[in-house]
């Protein structure tokens, strides 16, 4: 007999549905390293054209987005990148930045809402007139919605500023955009206003998209030129990956309309956690699909609540040892598991 599982561990547990699978099933297909996969080619174009830039590339994950976004703006070893301190880029892609592309992370740090103070930008970029010390600062990275301060939204004009200060100092602006379509719902700003002053984006297909696999980097047409190359030297150039990019394209065209009903339930779960007095949730914090509350009776840990919530069929996470998250998912956050 299936047992229901609510699974609120993260929103990259999601199930392909029945229109993705049947997308997947008859999509036309080439040998996209060739740029002749028709479905990959025309989700890449779909892509560009909802973001407002000039081309897209489909690439197997979020990390390889960004580690190839990062490597084509600064292609000179040495180069240095000026980050959050609690990024994604930083905090959890394994260096891949330094060990791969040689260059330096330059921290900044976030602010609760995810943001980094726009003077601390400014003064964090290298001087020229330090170049036989420094390394070369290239590149202004933001995230957006920011993970780890619980998927809180970057508002256009924050990021606006901060692509006015890089265009002023001769920098490109990247954002990790894995969740943006999160945060363009949630500031009810759409979505290519929302990444204008960047110069590459990248978005994740297999979070609150709810595609199986991959993530697309958007931007110039020199620029996604670079990535291409750079895709295949990572070992990320696939043959007929329009059968993923079939999904994607009806994760994007079924889904993105569905994740203002995330936040909502978002929200009534934090409502809900806040009325339980061994628990301590902001509410304010919560913008989007994400959940953190943290423990405010020293006799359970995480760890114990994550076993005790299991053996009732209620799977979560912890992200330290006081803390918990949960990410709601509208279209696959509850699944079926058959037990034998």
């Amino acid at each position: 007999m299936a047992t229901k599982v609510v699974d609120l561990r993260s929103d990259t547990v999601t199930k392909p549905s029945e229109a993705m699978r049947a997308a997947m099933a008859a999509a036309d297909v080439d040998d996209d390293v060739l740029g002749a996969d028709p479905t990959a080619c025309r989700f890449e174009a779909e892509m560009a054209r909802i973001m407002g830039k000039e081309a897209a590339l489909f690439v197997p994950s979020g990390t390889m987005a960004n580690l190839i976004s990062v490597l084509a703006h600064c292609d000179a070893r040495g180069s240095e990148v000026i980050l959050g301190h609690d990024s994604h880029i930083h905090v959890y892609e394994h260096g891949g930045i330094s060990t791969l592309g040689g260059v330096h992370p330059r921290t900044v740090p976030n602010n609760p809402d995810g943001t980094m103070d726009v003077d601390r930008i400014v003064a964090a970029i290298r001087s020229t007139d330090g170049a036989l010390y420094y390394p070369t600062t290239r590149l202004i990275c933001l995230e957006n919605t920011h993970g780890n301060s619980g998927g809180k939204c970057l508002t256009v004009e924050y990021t606006d500023k901060v692509g006015e200060v890089a265009k002023a100092h001769g920098l490109k602006l990247h954002i990790d955009g894995a969740r943006i379509f999160n945060a363009s719902v949630a500031l009810g700003v759409p979505v290519d206003r929302l990444v204008r002053a960047a110069d590459s984006v990248s978005i994740c297909l297999s979070k609150g998209i709810g595609a199986p696999v991959g993530s697309v980097i958007v931007g110039t047409k020199a620029f996604i030129h670079k990535a291409k190359i750079l895709r295949k030297t990572l070992g990320g150039g696939m043959r007929q990956v329009g059968v993923l990019c079939a999904a994607a394209e009806v994760g994007v065209r079924d889904t993105v309309g569905k994740l203002a009903d995330d936040h909502r339930k978002a929200k009534v779960l934090a409502d809900g956690l806040k009325k339980i007095k061994q628990f301590t949730v902001d509410l304010s914090s919560v913008e989007t699909n994400m959940v953190f509350f943290d423990m405010a009776d020293p006799r359970i840990s995480p760890a114990k609540l994550c076993q005790a919530l299991k053996q009732r069929n209620v799977l979560a996470m912890p992200t330290s040892s006081k803390r918990f998250s949960s990410l709601c998912s509208t279209s696959f956050s509850l699944f079926f598991l058959t037990s034998y």
